[in-house]
């Protein structure tokens, strides 16, 4: 007779979920996007949560009903090659060239920067990064203990300092929405500006990811039938996700607010910095530096032994140890480059990811409607990858927009593809593939016959 989890289980394996995507761009970028949405915020809140939390549970179920072991076995529906480079690249960003060096970065600048002198910051991320990706790297040599290090301590530890912030910003709130100012960026189509700033999360990207996670931990607890690890994959996404969405709002709404007091910041990091030490002073200080490291900490761990099972399936050659100690070293060397050149360089490669990872998501979901035809598969990501090659391109650093190719294809990709402007070039492209790729596999099935 195979095990059934209790609710207490799917609460268990629903925070560890929460821990593990709930990281640094979780923190600081709602609160940013509140800061520039001002009196918009609620419909760019609203696409925010689209990306933020509904596409991370298009994996979480995307994982769970096709009964597969994460994002590799999803992309093998394409084909193989495309599988191994998708797969590769999707770790690559979501470890040890973006999020992971993220993590780090946004610990020491909200955490640890506020305490030393600007001299001395080089020095200090420098050792900063090297003990916590040490910390890391100890957790991840025992990815078995996950659900208790992540779902039954830091988790709930996070959560609770957090809520305090949380509770001083809307008690004694620092302005008024409704009299925000709106950020020129938010001031039309302020649905589908949050819709891209969830991007930065990474979470869509990190559901796929997580999902040997998730299939793992829950076959642990003694669940063994696919369908039962399916539904319970499901059901304790479900709990993470509502629980995010509750939070972003929160800190969004609490990003617009401090307009009142503080003027639009860099990046959300110095705005939860300043709005910590205005309602708390030092002591504020010292409780954001805790729920920012333990945030980033929790998901740092998450990703390095994603990363590292994955590359380990992939690559089988090279050990565990060695796939965890390569997720913790390049990244600690890439924290040193601070969080805002971090921020700008991932912009661009996660708006190539995020439309072929979408897609993928979506192909999966509705696959019984088309007989999981390899053509449909196939047709809708390639027309997709071209288009997610432009929105990159559209979101690239200054310098490779002035190029004069780059400039005269943009010019052309604005003329005539639809949603272009507003980074969802991609979304037209798609539907064409998809309806290209049904026509194609009902010809070949024709043919066959």
């Amino acid at each position: 007779m195979t095990k059934k989890l209790s609710w207490r289980e799917y609460l268990y394996v629903g925070s560890m979920l929460f821990g593990l995507f709930f990281g640094a761009g979780n923190l600081i970028f709602p609160v940013h996007m509140g800061q520039e949405a001002g009196a918009n915020i609620f419909m760019a809140n609203l696409g925010f949560l689209v990306t933020g939390i509904g596409l991370p549970f298009l994996g979480v179920i995307a994982i769970g009903i096709s009964k597969s072991n994460g994002v590799f076995d999803l992309a093998c529906r394409i084909n193989r090659r495309y599988a191994v480079i998708f797969t590769v690249l999707l770790y690559l960003t979501i470890g040890p060239f973006f999020a992971l060096p993220r993590l780090a970065t946004t610990s020491f600048e909200i955490g640890v920067a506020p305490f030393i002198s600007g001299d001395q910051s080089k020095l200090f991320l420098a050792i900063f990064s090297a003990l916590f990706f040490l910390i890391a790297w100890a957790f991840s040599r025992k990815p078995s203990k996950l659900l208790g290090y992540v779902g039954k301590f830091l988790n709930p530890l996070f959560l609770f300092l957090l809520a305090i912030l949380i509770l001083f910003a809307f008690i004694t709130p620092l302005g008024d929405i409704s009299t925000a100012s709106v950020g020129a960026a938010y001031v039309e189509d302020p649905f589908f500006k949050g819709f891209t700033m969830g991007y930065n999360t990474l979470d869509a990207l990190a559901a796929l990811a997580f999902g040997i996670i998730i299939v793992s931990t829950i076959r642990g607890m003694g669940v063994e039938k696919p369908n039962d690890i399916a539904k319970d994959t499901i059901k304790s996404g479900a709990v993470s996700i509502i629980l995010m969405g509750i939070i972003y709002t929160l800190l969004a709404y609490m990003g617009t607010m401090s307009l009142g007091k503080f003027p639009i910041s860099e990046n959300g990091g110095i705005a939860l910095a300043q709005i910590a030490n205005h309602y708390l002073g030092n002591f504020g200080s010292i409780l954001l530096a805790l729920i920012v490291i333990l945030a980033c900490l929790k998901t740092a761990i998450g990703l390095i032994t994603a990363c590292s099972e994955t590359f380990v399936e992939l690559f089988p050659k090279r050990s565990y140890a060695f796939y965890i100690a390569a997720a913790s070293i390049l990244p600690c060397l890439f924290a040193n480059v601070g969080l805002t050149n971090i921020i700008q360089f991932s912009i661009p490669v996660l708006m190539f990811l995020y439309p072929l990872a979408i897609t993928l998501m979506l192909l999966v979901i509705i696959s019984p409607l088309f007989q999981h035809r390899q053509e449909v598969y196939r047709m809708t990501t390639y027309v997709t990858l071209v288009a997610a090659l432009l929105d990159a391109l559209n979101s690239a650093p200054e310098f490779i927009q002035t190029n004069s190719v780059a400039t005269a294809i943009l010019t052309t990709a604005d003329k005539y593809l639809p949603l272009f402007s507003i980074g969802m070039g991609w979304v037209v492209p798609a539907a064409l593939g998809f309806i290209i790729g049904l026509i194609w596999s009902k010809l070949k099935q024709e043919s066959v016959q």
